[in-house]
């Protein structure tokens, strides 16, 4: 492997006006590969193959984190969707800018997300599959806030970077995504709707370049978003264009419906298990069509590929996804609700199956890119470039991570993690309450509060968490004063 994360640029060298087949390296050329960011909405820690799942199957997950790094401990930025899916995007955590929780507020203009970067740096930039950050139209009253009644969080893809997007605003089921068997009330699955006129029109629209779609949404919903991603991939590809392709599944979010092939894989479980497994083996096929269609382009070696997921699983430890014996789960700070699946591969580059236990955000996202690109940011980030964990030279993280969802706030620090209450609304920083602290590395449940055992370290986690959220506020009244 060469120099990390760095492609040597090859010059050729003209000497008296004659072309040499003398070539100079020129070292430290910043790298420019191709981007793909995968992520599935509500896969718990456990819901993958590689973690010893013993019914779900996902080969091509497998294969992947086989063939890159393992991160064993990334964290979603928030328990529940849209303030993950805004710090991806911005590296900030989402409080800063009003996006406190799920359908509340949008990216404001004065973000630079991670589009916005390449496509200065002469990136094709393209969105597929769930924005959930702003309505997609003013006009159609749809999803949870399309229309006229959500205009003011009104916010599509290609204001926020994208060239080419093809989204929804929310969630829709993950198969047959616009339809609802008639008279079916279940919110958590259903049988594939079989002919149009059993169905009613589920809700929320899928939207391309601000047009609303029509054709081609029938079938599973993780193939339908690749559909559009894989020519997009390509067509870059054989323009020697280099790329960044954000594609957000819906999978496996409520409600979870598949089709027979899937749902038959899992002949010992009920149908909702068959159900949340089949959608979730659905899109894992689609995770090994990507990586596919990276192969067929001629372009894998050349593109950094990175899946999570928004958040932890959701419904009751009953439910079909699991945190893997982590505490809590969809909406809680415990590692349940946050601790996500984390891959990335970029062959040649990351060496075949290395693992890490350095905690990573999807806030970490953006400055990483941007480090590999030689972008220079000058906006206060809350992640941090962990190209250096990537190559496994990084054994500790240098800044933790903060955290907060209504009521409750985090702060982890490599092995040591504090959580704890907060009153009063969001603008507000509050004073903690029911302060807890864990060592993950010996404690990974959750089990033991050490808050008293090492109350120095509960003390100075303590300030530095409530120093991190007044610079919060500081960003979002800025925010608010400019909205």
């Amino acid at each position: 492997m060469g120099c990390p994360l760095r492609r040597c640029a090859i010059l050729a060298v003209v000497v008296a006006g004659i072309s040499s087949d003398c070539r100079v390296v020129q070292a430290d050329q910043p790298a420019r590969p191709n981007i793909v960011l995968m992520m599935a909405d509500d896969q718990g820690w456990g819901d993958v193959g590689y973690r010893g799942h013993k019914v779900l199957q996902t080969p091509h997950l497998d294969r992947m984190a086989a063939e890159g790094v393992r991160l064993d401990r990334f964290y979603a930025a928030a328990p529940v969707c849209s303030p993950t899916r805004g710090s991806m995007l911005t590296g900030r955590h989402p409080f800063r800018y009003g996006i406190f929780g799920a359908n509340v507020g949008h990216v404001p203009p004065a973000e630079v997300t991670i589009a916005e970067l390449l496509s200065r740096a002469g990136y094709r930039t393209g969105h597929f599959g769930k924005w959930h950050l702003g309505t997609l139209t003013t006009t159609v009253v749809e999803s949870n806030r399309g229309g006229p009644r959500g205009a003011k969080n009104y916010s599509i893809p290609s204001q926020n970077g994208f060239q080419k997007w093809f989204s929804t605003e929310a969630k829709v089921p993950t198969w047959d995504p616009l339809l609802r068997p008639k008279g079916e009330r279940s919110r958590t699955w259903w049988k594939p709707v079989s002919e149009l006129r059993q169905s009613n029109f589920y809700g929320t629209n899928y939207w391309e370049d601000g047009e609303r779609v029509t054709a081609d949404l029938r079938g599973d919903d993780s193939r339908i978003i690749m559909d559009r991603a894989v020519p997009f991939i390509k067509a870059a590809a054989k323009n020697d264009q280099p790329f960044l392709a954000v594609i957000w599944f819906h999978a496996p979010h409520l409600p979870v419906v598949t089709g027979k092939s899937y749902s038959d894989r899992y002949p010992t479980v009920d149908g909702y298990h068959q159900s949340y497994y089949g959608c979730l083996t659905a899109m894992d096929e689609q995770v090994g069509r990507l990586r596919k269609a990276l192969d067929d382009a001629g372009v894998r070696e050349e593109t950094l590929v990175w899946y999570c997921a928004d958040n932890g699983p959701e419904g009751k430890a009953t439910a079909p996804g699991t945190a893997a014996g982590l505490r809590g789960r969809k909406r809680s700070l415990y590692e349940g609700g946050i601790r996500v699946p984390g891959i990335v591969c970029w062959p040649g580059e990351f060496k075949a199956g290395s693992r890490s236990v350095v905690p990573c955000s999807t806030s970490d996202i953006l400055p990483t890119v941007a480090g590999l690109l030689g972008i220079d940011l000058e906006v206060e980030l809350d992640g941090l470039d962990i190209s250096g964990v990537l190559a496994g030279v990084t054994r500790q993280r240098t800044t933790p991570i903060g955290f907060e969802t209504r009521g409750q706030v985090a702060w982890i620090d490599n092995d040591l993690k504090l959580i704890a209450r907060v009153e009063g609304p969001p603008s507000s920083v509050g004073e903690l309450l029911d302060t807890e602290l864990y060592n993950l590395r010996r404690d990974t449940g959750e089990k033991v509060n050490l808050s008293e055992q090492l109350a120095e370290q509960a003390i100075a986690m303590t300030k530095a968490l409530q120093q991190w959220r007044h610079s919060v506020r500081k960003s979002l009244a800025i925010y608010s004063a400019n909205n």
